[in-house]
């Protein structure tokens, strides 16, 4: 979630200063006549004065400095610096200039050039406390946080009240990670500023950063009581209410946000996806198409991850991830390039996530840590996640050769050790979802990073040099739609956990709310993931074969509602939609056992819930679409041979469904082959995957090592 923190400049002004140039007469009265505007915020009327001051008298050094003040106030930052460097060739030794025109280069994203003016005004006026804040702002900017914090930390000695180097101070400290800290610095602020709208939404984020929800919304609500066009906080507001699972006030508060500025970065795609949580499609054509056209247009409209669930396109996929990493995610040489190094006996692979707990990920990849070849490989978990010390947790924490809990430090310093510790490989486990890090990879944290498991697509960055695929989810002729070189595992890129436990719980029908008679469909998927063609084709099987149900995951009251509605208007008794309720994954794969066919969505399947079922032997039925989301059902399905199960249309999907339906000895059939092959084949052997990825990091390091760049890896079986 996109949390953007305001970094105010301002502009220092009037900007009296004395000339050694003679004026015309009528320039002192002009040029306070114009100063009166300027202070007024007539920054137009001034602009035509100091223009005709410039007129009388070419080299006016009052003039040409406020006029450039005027220019950039005005959003036209080039020809502002073409001014400040007219004013600089009358007089050098006014620091106003080189405040201000330090803040025209940083505009222009010319940093260094910045920091260079700023410390000239510096130079010339050590105890301009504005120029350490302007300074702090540029540095912050260029990613040296360290430095920032000490730029800021000399303004407010300089200025003890300095309620805005205090926010700003808040920032950096946030983004160091001492969040702790942070809070104090926001509430120095507001103490100093009791109507500081903007310290009010960055105390939020902190508090929010902290796990400390309801007082974040508090400290919301407070910014925007003072500032009520405040489209930042609403925005913010709503992400923290997306947090407590109070979609539906999420949703409010994300309208409020689009209404006050509809353009705002990607709040439309943010808003989109909490209305696809609720399972609310009203107007879902027409957001579709513009969510399609503003992302062609390469306007900041949706975060990566929600255009997965939506459109099924990878090539806006790819175009979706470029835009977010050039906004969000640029590459960083601050830790300057890797000096290429020898190989060092084992290579070095560095795991990266949020999820070294009970959770879908770790559910899937835990017995690839473990079957890692000690003889050839080290490996090194980094974990940026809660310590919940669960089950998972404990079991991960001992199988690497070093787990750390980099949780509060920050990415540059995680990319620091990680170069110290000399990773060779850095996987990234995360990509675009929640709690990622993309800022780790974006200083290069490894001279080999791959993208793998917990972002099913590009992540567009330049910095990632490779995702683990396989020849289902990326076909060949795809292979242009993804940044990376792509990674051809053998048969499946889903790495699976052999070792889950499947529950000796047995569930009656009656406690699970299912139907004693009938056909149980069942799709486990979080409702984001279906879309209104899909729901519309399943009705029609529940239409068509009577007495059938359809079980769906209880995600809130809100969606629950919403599709029943739908369900009715299909003319469907909603009260053959039953929803379950979350439990522990043993029990999960227990109950699924009740089911008789797994139902998958398009375009964002099933991805882990498909594991799920399969492992407890329950078959999927899925469509494959065109991007790498589409197709991992497939792929699950192709590495246990079961493609009869992989329809080739929506008609055949439903012929297929009804089929299993009315056929008990093929429904059979196809469950006896799953229980076999799910016992044979290597999709739930994490040893095989162990081998095979290994395999693969062996010839990215290879090619390291020779000097090549990246390339296509196959890797056969």
């Amino acid at each position: 979630m996109s949390r953007k923190n305001k970094l105010q400049i301002p502009v220092r002004q009037p900007l009296a200063a004395k000339s050694s140039i003679q004026p015309h007469p009528d320039v002192p009265h002009w040029l306070q006549e114009a100063l009166t505007l300027h202070r007024q915020g007539r920054v137009n009327e001034a602009h035509v004065i100091y223009e005709r001051i410039l007129e009388k008298q070419s080299n006016h050094f009052d003039a040409l400095h406020l006029l450039a003040v005027t220019y950039k106030q005005q959003g036209n930052s080039e020809i502002a610096l073409e001014y400040f460097d007219k004013a600089l060739r009358v007089n050098q030794s006014n620091p106003d200039v080189f405040n201000n025109r330090g803040i025209a280069l940083k505009v222009l994203k010319r940093l260094d050039e910045a920091l260079k003016s700023y410390d000239e005004a510096i130079r010339l006026k050590p105890d301009y406390a504005e120029v350490y804040y302007n300074r702090g702002i540029t540095l912050h900017g260029l990613k040296r946080l360290d430095e920032a914090l000490k730029s800021y930390d000399q303004a407010i000695r300089l200025k003890p009240d300095y309620a805005e180097a205090y926010n700003n101070q808040g920032i950096t400290l946030q983004d160091l990670k001492r969040l702790d800290e942070a809070l104090k610095s926001y509430d120095h602020a507001i103490r100093l500023k009791p109507d500081y709208a903007e310290a009010y939404n960055n105390r939020g984020v902190s508090l929010r950063d902290l796990n400390r929800l309801d007082e974040a919304l508090k400290s919301y609500d407070q910014a925007i009581r003072l500032k009520l066009d405040y489209t930042e906080a609403y925005y913010n507001r709503g992400a923290t209410l997306q947090d407590l699972k109070r979609l539906d006030e999420a949703l409010k508060s994300y309208d409020q946000a689009i209404h006050l500025k509809p353009d705002y970065a990607f709040l439309f795609g943010n808003r989109l996806h909490t209305q696809m949580k609720l399972g609310d499609w009203s107007d879902l054509s027409n957001q579709l198409l513009e969510l399609h056209s503003r992302i062609s247009a390469q306007r900041k409209v949706a975060m990566p991850f929600t255009v997965l669930g939506l459109i099924d396109n990878p090539e806006l996929q790819l175009l979706a991830s470029q835009i977010y990493v050039d906004s969000k995610h640029s590459q960083s040489d601050l830790l300057g390039p890797f000096v290429k190094r020898e190989p060092e006996g084992k290579i070095r692979i560095g795991y990266y996530s949020a999820d070294f707990h009970n959770h879908a990920t770790a559910y899937l990849i835990a017995e690839l840590f473990e079957s890692h070849d000690s003889n050839r490989f080290e490996i090194y978990g980094f974990s940026f996640g809660p310590n919940t010390n669960d089950e998972m947790r404990q079991r991960l924490s001992k199988v690497f050769n070093q787990f750390i809990d980099v949780s509060n430090y920050s990415d540059i310093e995680i990319a620091k050790m990680s170069r110290e510790l000399k990773i060779d490989i850095g996987v990234d486990l995360k990509g675009f979802t929640t709690d990622s890090r993309t800022g780790i990879f974006a200083l290069r944290c490894a001279p080999i990073q791959v993208n793998y498991l917990g972002y099913p697509g590009t992540m567009g960055a330049p910095y990632i040099d490779y995702i683990v695929a396989d020849k289902t989810v990326i076909p060949i002729e795809s292979q242009n739609y993804y940044s990376e070189k792509i990674v051809y595992m053998p048969h499946s890129y889903q790495v699976n956990d052999a070792k889950r436990k499947i529950s000796d719980r047995l569930f009656t029908k009656q406690e699970l709310g299912l139907p004693e008679e009938g056909f149980v469909f069942c799709c486990f998927n979080n409702t984001y993931k279906i879309l209104p063609d899909t729901f519309d084709l399943w009705m029609d099987l529940l239409l068509e074969v009577y007495g059938s149900i359809l079980w769906l995951f209880e995600e809130n009251p809100t969606a629950i509602k919403n599709l029943r509605l739908r369900a009715l208007k299909r003319d469907v008794d909603p009260s053959r939609l039953v929803f379950a309720n979350s439990m522990k994954l043993a029990d999960h794969l227990s109950r699924l056992r009740l089911a008789d066919l797994c139902l998958d969505t398009l375009p964002y399947n099933a991805h882990t819930t498909a594991s799920d079922a399969l492992w407890a032997g329950l078959p999927v039925l899925t469509l494959p679409g065109k991007s790498f989301t589409a197709r991992v059902a497939a792929s699950l399905l192709s590495a246990l041979d079961i493609p009869e199960l992989i329809a080739e249309s929506r008609e055949d999907y439903r012929e297929k469904a009804i089929s299993l339906t009315r056929n008990e000895l093929l429904l059979k059939q196809i469950k006896d082959k799953l229980d076999r092959n799910r016992l044979m084949a290597p999709l739930f052997n994490g040893q095989i995957f162990a081998k095979n990825i290994e395999m693969a990091y062996v010839a990215m390091h290879q090619r390291y090592v020779n000097g090549q760049p990246p390339d296509h890896i196959y890797i056969s079986h």
